[in-house]
């Protein structure tokens, strides 16, 4: 056994019997084949029926497309490719983890988590994760593949369940994605979508970048403390003491010139972070936007280049003071063995990217988004019962489409006219989907990222299988959510800003 599980009351039965079940579903290659199966059974049902759709935002009829008819057998066959290949989390995984893969090959991330964390005081180092993990959003997507290794190992380190730190780490970057202490390019992303939908009914109104700022503020703080509270309080007693092979790690001794090597990597990423604030500073810089502003800006575009040549830098420069480095063949054969270690995952990921792409193609995911909507609409609720109504849909939305911008694009100019009809801020209506979108983020089996977490997950449990993933990232999606809920709420009777000069009425 990996962990020592204790004996627990209902709550933790329920969580065991969702691991339980869910680990005796099919390989994640064979569920997603199956799932692109029956999207093509689905298709073939709903277009004989002569399904259509009214796409919301360009008011264009859709009909549902049958990928079991010519058309769709073409389609089936030559997207294939191009499904796999240009689907973008592969390429932002891989090339990540081709930075932070030589960073950890050489030793780096190692030590240096080793020596700066165990001199951290241990009451902090679960909240440093969380808030770390919900800030790393600035990075996009990339703060999922990034956090949640990395907390594993410093949870490791610190003779703490790496399991507990892997699910802290994720939970945080996946559920909090949408708070943030600045302003990121989900912000200014979301807002261009509202000021489309609400100039429906009112062509003066804008929604800005910075209409949100302060209720997510609230909720960096406020997450922070409800993520470490589930970290501490309840995934760690729940997985127990970690008693995995790997404990026998922790012996191994340091390079000699280990100390010495950090110090350099130190100076060589300062120096590199140097020249790129030097570049943003620059008049007419080419990481600005027009008005000189990072909002939106190619700098926050690149980002993952950026980051990915910050972990090269710092990585090689510490593994040639080591010695790890000895000529430029040592830097490829270390990211060759760190994309080793994703071979699984890509194997996964040709089967994911085809159910998407089908779900997508045939109209499926735009009929469930728009008549679920409408449902909504016809039920006419009023008050702040409909926005705690539309909070839950579309968390139970997020399960079948999982880009939180297009499911923006479809929501927003259903929802936003018509609860500005009743008076609500387009703002609000924008914070109430974002809490909903960020909150169940981590459990639909349907976000590509949690297959490289779970395979950095059965690293330390072998055994650990979806129902495993699932059950330890239900209670921070409930309690985010929850949380978030009555943030809200909290915010709309004591109408607090949700950002300069934002309240929940027009």
């Amino acid at each position: 056994m990996v962990t020592e599980k204790k004996k627990a009351g209902f709550a933790q039965r329920f969580l065991n019997g969702i691991e339980k079940v869910g680990n005796k579903l099919p390989d994640p290659f064979i569920l997603f084949t199956v799932l692109a199966l029956l999207v093509i059974v689905a298709s073939a049902i709903f277009s004989a029926f002569g399904a259509t759709v009214t796409h919301p935002g360009t008011g264009e009829e859709l009909a549902v497309k049958n990928l079991a008819s010519a058309e769709g057998l073409q389609y089936i066959l030559t997207s294939m490719l191009d499904n796999f290949t240009g689907f973008a989390p592969l390429g932002l995984v891989l090339s990540m983890m081709l930075g932070i893969g030589l960073a950890e090959k050489v030793g780096m991330l190692d030590y240096a988590i080793k020596k700066t964390i165990l001199k951290a005081p241990p009451a902090l180092i679960t909240y440093t994760v969380v808030f770390v993990g919900i800030m790393g959003n600035i990075a996009s997507d990339a703060a999922m593949v990034l956090i949640p290794p990395l907390a594993a190992m410093v949870f490791y380190k610190v003779g703490r369940n790496p399991i507990a730190g892997l699910a802290a780490g994720y939970a945080a970057a996946g559920a909090g994605f949408t708070a943030n202490l600045m302003i990121a390019g989900t912000d200014a992303l979301l807002a261009g979508i509202s000021t489309e939908a609400a100039q429906i009914i009112d062509e003066s109104m804008v929604v800005t970048p910075v209409d949100n700022w302060y209720f997510n503020i609230v909720s960096v703080f406020v997450l922070t403390i409800v993520g470490g509270l589930v970290t501490t309080k309840f995934i760690e007693p729940r997985l127990g003491k970690y008693k995995g092979e790997a404990v026998e790690e922790a012996l191994t001794e340091d390079p000699p010139k280990a100390g010495k090597a950090l110090r350099n990597a130190a100076i060589a990423g300062g120096a590199y972070i140097a020249i790129i604030l030097a570049a943003i500073l620059l008049p007419n810089s080419p990481l600005t936007n027009e008005d000189g502003g990072l909002v939106p800006s190619p700098f926050l575009d690149g980002i993952i280049p950026i980051i990915l040549f910050f972990f090269i830098i710092i990585g090689s420069v510490y593994g040639v003071t080591v010695g790890n480095i000895k000529s430029s063949k040592d830097v490829a054969n270390f990211m060759a063995e760190a994309m080793k270690d994703l071979s699984s995952y890509i194997v996964l990921i040709f089967a994911i990217s085809q159910f998407i792409a089908y779900f997508s193609w045939s109209n499926i995911a735009t009929w469930v988004a728009v008549n679920g909507a409408e449902f909504l609409k016809d039920i006419e609720f009023t008050g702040i019962g409909l926005i705690i109504g539309y909070i839950f849909f579309t968390a139970a939305l997020n399960f079948l489409i999982t880009s939180g911008s297009a499911k923006w694009a479809l929501e927003a100019p259903v929802f936003v006219p018509m609860f500005m009809q009743l008076g609500y801020h387009p703002a609000f209506t924008q914070v109430a989907y974002r809490i909903a979108d960020s909150s169940t983020n981590i459990v639909t089996p349907l976000m590509p990222y949690m297959v490289i977490v779970l395979s950095f997950m059965q690293k330390y449990d072998k055994k650990a299988g979806i129902g495993t993933f699932i059950a330890l990232m239900l209670p921070y999606s409930v309690l985010f959510l929850l949380t978030w809920i009555i943030l809200i709420l909290i915010f709309f009777f004591l109408n607090i800003p949700f950002g300069p000069g934002i309240t929940p009425y027009l």
